[in-house]
């Protein structure tokens, strides 16, 4: 149920430009394109939201087994604080990206690249960001390097664990030359905002533990999703440490989804947690083509639907082959895509991972494809139907843009009409209409 309410570049234009894309502009936050995002009037009204969350929670204890239940972010937290947040983790990881094409791993796959430690202390030294003794110091409190390597799991846990929003580190800026705090002006308000919203999660994980609900974090807008995923996995580390309680949300038109998935699987790896998501093919195409082209950086989408396509299946065969290595993962098909529904039947048969595993899940909308929906739950898979609720001028603008984004609808709405006609035919003939 569902609440309504980089690759390095060498170029400093071209940082510019995609740093253009977490900037809050005029009306950013508004419902532009029919995309709902939160305004945000004050923390009271989060509140109300979280407890709004809370009896969606307990809806659906009440109603299913095993169930989910949905929250987006930008109801628990100030949308300019997430956008501005998101602007610091991704400068956070193109300072390594760009580290690592100085140390001639430009191109390289996230989780290839590794920083030399001794040319990384050189580097930050040079570039008057931490003495070497400094370095040292940091990296002996993390107990990384140790193996002469850095890669960006470790980069980031650097960042977490040394980083307060009103104490700013220091990186470069490659146009001027001159150190730049990673965080600029960030006030106690917003410091607080943190706290805040981390509160809220926690709240909500904890009623969803207690009535053996999953929680399942949206994904919302490219410029958000940065500090979404953070706050997510933040919750993911404490709440899924013995099953998966907390399901992050991977948008698979976006350039970034394999770099994205990979990273985090890896992280609950070394962690030791449960790594739980929806994979989705994402649901703002059209606001985030019109913002990249009005704010002038690069579109964060994949160029055709069949990329996604692509995109989609690759990031579920990876999680799909990690539930097979380690058992602790688990991933809701969020999909009305018959194609991608049969590609995952086939490799949970390949990899022998049988439907009473429960770690493979699918699910549709309410209404819409029961073509797919029911001959899954017949044949014993976990399947969900999404229910969106809410007041209907909010609901039904969430609809169309289903419809809208999910290119083929009409043609598998008249299939399903086909399917139907069908059955009242079969049904006519053996006198069992009623039945």
């Amino acid at each position: 149920v569902e609440l309504h309410g980089p690759s390095a570049s060498s170029s400093t234009l071209g940082t510019e430009q995609r740093e253009k894309q977490y900037r809050a502009q005029q009306g950013f936050g508004d419902h532009h394109g029919g995309a709902h995002t939160y305004f945000y009037a004050d923390e009271a009204k989060c509140d109300q939201h979280m407890e709004t969350f809370l009896r969606c929670i307990d809806a659906s204890s009440g109603s299913s087994e095993d169930g989910f239940s949905a929250i987006k972010l930008t109801a628990l937290a100030r949308p300019q604080f997430l956008v501005r947040f998101s602007e610091v983790l991704v400068k956070w990881r193109r300072f390594f990206n760009q580290m690592a094409a100085d140390q001639g791993q430009a191109g390289w796959a996230v989780l290839d690249m590794k920083l030399e430690v001794e040319k990384l202390q050189e580097a930050l030294a040079n570039l008057g960001i931490a003495s070497k003794a400094e370095s040292q110091q940091w990296f002996r409190g993390e107990n990384l390097g140790t193996s002469g390597t850095v890669d960006l799991l470790d980069w980031n846990r650097m960042f977490n664990s040394r980083t307060k929003l009103s104490r700013p580190l220091f990186i470069p800026n490659r146009k001027t030359g001159q150190l730049e705090p990673l965080l600029l002006r960030f006030s106690e308000e917003e410091d607080l905002q943190m706290k805040r919203v981390l509160q809220r999660m926690d709240v909500l994980a904890k009623r969803a533990m207690e009535k053996g609900v999953r929680l399942m974090v949206d994904a919302e807008q490219s410029y958000f999703q940065p500090a979404i995923s953070w706050l997510t996995v933040e919750t993911q580390r404490r709440f899924n440490s013995s099953q998966p309680i907390i399901y992050n949300t991977y948008q698979c038109y976006l350039k970034e989804a394999y770099n994205n998935v990979t990273g985090d699987v890896e992280l609950s790896r070394r962690e030791g947690w449960h790594f739980g998501t929806k994979l989705v093919r994402g649901a703002y195409m059209e606001q985030e083509r019109e913002r990249a082209a009005e704010m002038g950086y690069e579109d964060p989408i994949n160029p055709t639907y069949e990329k996604t396509n692509e995109m989609y299946h690759r990031c579920l065969d990876y999680v799909l082959e990690e539930i097979k290595r380690s058992r602790k993962a688990s991933v809701m098909v969020a999909s009305h895509n018959e194609d991608t529904v049969k590609f995952t039947l086939r490799r949970m048969m390949e990899l022998g991972i049988h439907p009473s595993d429960k770690k493979v899940c699918f699910g549709q909308l309410l209404g819409m494809c029961d073509q797919i929906t029911f001959p899954l739950g017949q044949a014993g898979f976990p399947v969900y139907k999404y229910v969106p609720y809410g007041p209907v001028n909010e609901v039904l603008p969430y609809l169309s843009r289903r419809a809208q984004e999910n290119r083929g609808f009409m043609q598998r709405a008249n299939r399903e009409r086909d399917l139907l006609w069908k059955e009242v035919k079969r049904r006519l003939l053996t006198g069992t209409l009623f039945s």
